[in-house]
């Protein structure tokens, strides 16, 4: 199988910082994507990847969080679940898009589009090494870790 490259961003993220994806190459790197900040699902995974930040860093890795939320929403969320790592805003889709997590979904009947909750591991080259669709929380990030650790 060939390898396929992590498609490049350059975007806002919490604590002033810009994150483009390029200038990580060399580090292991997961990016997950959610839909929206103080949302349950997005807090329990969110607070998952979170608990097992020294254990993806000891490993080697970065941890991304990426929504369409804004920055000001990001610094919220981050302090109140005391977060390690930074989220990035994508209010434009850039990232989104160039990942392929927008999808249209029903919610209380009515379709709307909206990111399809998804985790990509990159490896140390850049490449997308695994990626996980259509994400159910519980458990989510001790697989990813697992993947990590793997790689």
């Amino acid at each position: 199988m060939s390898a396929t490259p992590a498609p490049d961003f350059s975007l806002p993220a919490t604590g002033g910082n810009t994150v483009t994806l390029s200038a990580l190459r060399g580090r292991k790197l997961v990016v997950y994507f959610y839909p929206k900040d103080n949302t349950p699902g997005c807090t329990n995974e969110t607070r998952d990847f979170g608990a097992l930040h020294a254990d993806f860093a000891a490993s080697g890795c970065e941890v991304l969080g990426i929504s369409r939320d804004s920055l000001k929403s990001h610094e919220n969320f981050k302090a109140k679940l005391e977060l390690p790592f930074e989220l990035v805003s994508d209010p434009e889709e850039k990232a989104c898009e160039a990942f392929g997590v927008m999808k249209m979904k029903n919610m209380y009947g009515k379709q709307v589009r909206g990111i399809e909750r998804s985790t990509f591991l990159i490896d140390t080259a850049g490449n997308i090494a695994r990626e996980w669709r259509g994400v159910k929380v519980p458990g989510h990030a001790e697989e990813v870790l697992a993947a990590v650790r793997a790689l």
